[in-house]
């Protein structure tokens, strides 16, 4: 018999919203399924909980299915993702104390680098994961404008849920994050966006579906339910009739438990529904794996093409 009770992990942040409106609108009940929604405080407890069992399926950024199959990190699953969840949402903030050192003018990735020399220590830049799409996205922002990641900033790991209260604290000058936390630090004047990821990369897959891959091979039903409901769910998201009932249920206690207007400022920013935002292409596994190898992460002689398609199944 197909397993039908399923325990599946997310993250607090506009991009979880499939999820969310799978749960809360019907449409994993339409597939046959009984599931309980499981709100994580950071991704490595999804990563652990998906790789040891306690979760059969996982919202995750895209490249997590990759580097958790390498075993990057020091957890090694093999995973797969047979379906994208969302694509855009990424933005780059910095603080009031670093834009001030930037003269409080220009918000450019050259105002800080021009600003570097006369700061007393390097700025710390925060990521939610090691291996995040954040992680590439703020090396190639600090790269293009001849900004070495590795000796003129710090790079730290913070979850997404505590990268304003770190900022509003000074422990962090600025972050690369998913929304809404990019809104509500501009919201609470904290510090502004000065830079969305489509401003200088072409939008790419962001969160997908992630599964065990042993789990997905013995339980094929499901995942086609799974993946079925959450495409309808995918659909009804991105239908601008709905945004105001999704930023309600996404505002919750339970879910993001954010304020209206940051959750509707970050959903302005997200593709949910489309070719881009659901097709797993392996094409965009490459490209995480090539950043991957750019900074030093990938074991030599990876064959990124085989791995890509091993992980990203549009079948």
């Amino acid at each position: 018999m197909p397993q039908t009770d399923l325990k599946i992990g997310f993250m607090p942040l506009c991009d979880s919203a499939p999820l969310v409106v799978a749960k809360e609108r019907g449409f994993f009940a339409e597939q046959g399924l009984s599931v309980e929604l499981s709100r994580e405080p950071s991704w490595s407890n999804i990563r652990d909980k998906l790789a040891y069992g306690f979760l059969d399926a996982a919202q995750m950024l895209a490249t997590m299915p990759l580097s958790c199959t390498l075993g990057l990190g020091n957890i090694k699953a093999a995973l797969v993702t047979p379906l994208g969840l969302s694509c855009g949402g990424n933005a780059i903030t910095l603080g009031d104390e670093l834009l001030s050192a930037m003269g409080g003018g220009e918000l450019s990735v050259q105002a800080l680098k021009a600003a570097l020399p006369s700061l007393a220590q390097p700025p710390r830049l925060a990521i939610p994961y090691p291996f995040s799409t954040h992680h590439y996205e703020l090396r190639y922002w600090l790269a293009e404008a001849g900004i070495d990641p590795d000796r003129q900033v710090r790079l730290v790991v913070v979850p997404p849920p505590q990268m304003v209260t770190q900022l509003s604290a000074g422990n962090i000058d600025g972050f690369c994050v998913g929304e809404p936390w990019n809104s509500l630090a501009a919201q609470l004047e904290l510090g502004r966006v000065v830079a969305t990821v489509p401003d200088f990369l072409p939008q790419r897959i962001e969160k997908v579906l992630a599964l065990r891959q042993d789990w997905a091979e013995a339980n094929p039903e499901t995942v086609q339910a799974l993946t079925q409901a959450l495409l309808a769910a995918c659909r009804w998201a991105d239908a601008p009739e709905n945004r105001e009932e999704l930023v309600d249920l996404l505002a919750l206690p339970t879910c993001l438990n954010a304020p209206f207007e940051a959750v509707r400022a970050g959903l302005s920013r997200i593709r949910f529904y489309g070719d881009m935002p659901n097709r797993p292409d392996p094409a965009q596994a490459r490209w995480y794996l090539e950043q991957m190898d750019r900074w030093g992460q990938l074991p030599k002689g990876l064959d990124k093409a085989a791995l890509a398609a091993e992980v990203y199944r549009p079948d």
